[in-house]
């Protein structure tokens, strides 16, 4: 007759936690291994370091350099004539998994700069091809630094730089329109918007207009579509 209040098996698995250091109540029974050796291994960092020189960097007045590839604060790049290279595909807003990034994109005018273009935007050239990036914002509040956008740009108008330095005491600031994000005018750069000074079509650009050695870049490449054809 089986007893009451007693479940099936109940005394092997009595039996066995026995094996394992384990009472009858299921509590651990404390080891030498446990009461001695993982103690004195907890502390082993702690003893390792305690007779160390601390290191104190003497931050912001010595600034340590970061690495080559470091992401810090993105920049819209120029063409070597001051065009943007940004033709507001927007793929980097899409690609950006915290939702960042806030682009407008719009179409470029060969007319006069006159103030009245497509949507009130002033009319003229900012970027070779077709379009140009009018409104660009990126959220810093919200920026995780992951790069992700920079591998979407199809034109490496995105890149990331060096610059850190991003705190500040005000929200507002820290989403940064497209002024604070452009590249600096370099010598030879003209301020848009203004004609292709470098090539006739956005082809050039893209091929490297304006810099060293383009124009072989662009034969060679005439020459495979020809050689195609």
């Amino acid at each position: 007759m089986a007893q009451s209040g007693a479940h099936p098996g109940s005394g092997s698995r009595a039996d066995s936690s026995d094996d394992f250091g384990t009472g009858a109540r299921g509590q651990t029974k404390p080891t030498l291994k446990s009461q001695l050796w993982d103690p004195i291994a907890g502390f082993g960092v702690t003893f390792r370091t305690m007779f160390r020189k601390p290191v104190t960097e003497q931050y912001p007045f010595e600034k340590r350099p970061t690495a080559p590839r470091y992401h810090g604060r993105h920049q819209l790049n120029r063409h070597p004539d001051g065009l943007e290279k940004c033709v507001g595909c927007e793929l980097c807003a899409w690609a950006c998994p915290a939702d960042a990034i806030y682009v407008e994109g719009a179409d470029n005018v060969d007319a006069p700069v006159d103030g009245t273009g497509e949507g009130g935007a002033p009319s003229g050239r900012y970027s070779p091809g077709e379009r140009y990036g009018r409104v660009y914002q990126i959220n810093y509040l919200r920026c995780i630094f992951c790069g992700l956008c920079i591998e979407a740009c199809p034109t490496r108008a995105l890149t990331m730089t060096n610059e850190y330095e991003l705190a500040d005491d005000n929200r507002t600031d820290l989403i940064y329109e497209k002024k604070d994000l452009l590249a600096p005018l370099l010598p030879g750069m003209e301020e848009p918007p203004h004609p292709m000074r470098l090539g006739d079509s956005e082809r050039d650009y893209y091929l490297g207009a304006g810099l060293p050695g383009w124009s072989d870049s662009a034969d060679t490449a005439d020459d495979a579509e020809a050689a195609a054809r």
